[in-house]
């Protein structure tokens, strides 16, 4: 009997040693899951089992973070943070940058000549132009159409909205919509033009970097983080996920399997 008991002791004793620490991170599905997968077998060295949650929403995730039901989330842009802390007066900060997804612009098959040139003059008259309906993103959309010449912003606003717009010489129609909208507006011809987010754009089937007309220059500072409470920076855990997302086999990974879609940025 009491042998019987020491090694069930001893049994419990390196069971508790090598027990590993859960993470827990909410992310977009394409390609935010993708990498946290990846990076799982890395983490789970280090002494940490990844548990991943999937959202297709760029609200909960947030929430679940500041309300302690998720240690961190992977989906969203810096200037996209600052503006959800500041409407919601929450204090989430950025751990580490990780990827850039390219916003692009996609077209329906009636705007070939547009397609063609990627000249204004040569969109449909009237053409009506699905954006993000989020601040950060819309901003982003509209800096894309007035870099291509589609439509001039008053100066000085790094995140224009509609009201900004002081010209538009082709009578383009923003047309503001949730972003999980944006492909089926526009594979519903209900659009002739949608500037969509690269992970939703993947998510749909489209390649941003063949399927797009327009793309976002890779210089944008808009590069995908992830959050997590203030307090936690410090902790053991975070640096593990610090290390095991930008490590060498990380970049690597991005680089191979999304050919340009994804750019990492670490």
């Amino acid at each position: 009997m009491r042998k019987l008991l020491l090694t069930l002791l001893s049994i419990g004793a390196v069971t508790t040693a090598t027990a590993n620490e859960t993470i827990t991170i909410g992310a977009s599905s394409v390609p935010h899951t993708d990498i946290l997968k990846f990076i799982t077998p890395a983490l789970k060295k280090q002494g940490y089992d990844l548990k991943i949650t999937e959202f297709s929403d760029y609200i909960t995730p947030n929430i679940a973070v500041y309300q302690k039901s998720l240690d961190a989330n992977y989906f969203q842009t810096k200037p996209y943070l600052a503006q959800y802390n500041k409407d919601h007066h929450t204090n989430l900060v950025d751990l580490v940058d990780v990827h850039l997804e390219p916003m692009g612009a996609y077209a329906a098959a009636n705007e070939a000549k547009f397609i063609q040139s990627k000249k204004g003059s040569d969109l449909v008259k009237g053409s009506k132009i699905a954006v993000p309906n989020d601040p950060t993103n819309e901003g982003r959309a509209l800096n894309i159409l007035e870099a291509n010449g589609i439509i001039k912003i008053k100066s000085g606003v790094a995140l224009p909205t509609k009201k900004d717009i002081i010209d538009n010489p082709y009578q383009v129609e923003i047309v503001e919509l949730d972003p999980a909208m944006l492909t089926r507006a526009l594979k519903g011809n209900q659009v002739n033009i949608a500037i969509i987010n690269s992970n939703i754009a993947m998510q749909s089937g489209l390649n941003p970097v063949k399927d797009s007309v327009l793309i976002e220059n890779t210089s944008s500072p808009f590069a995908n983080l992830v959050a997590i409470r203030p307090e936690e920076v410090n902790e053991p855990k975070m640096k593990a996920l610090v290390k095991a997302i930008t490590s060498p086999e990380t970049k690597k990974f991005i680089v191979d399997k999304y050919k340009g879609a994804v750019v990492p940025t670490f």
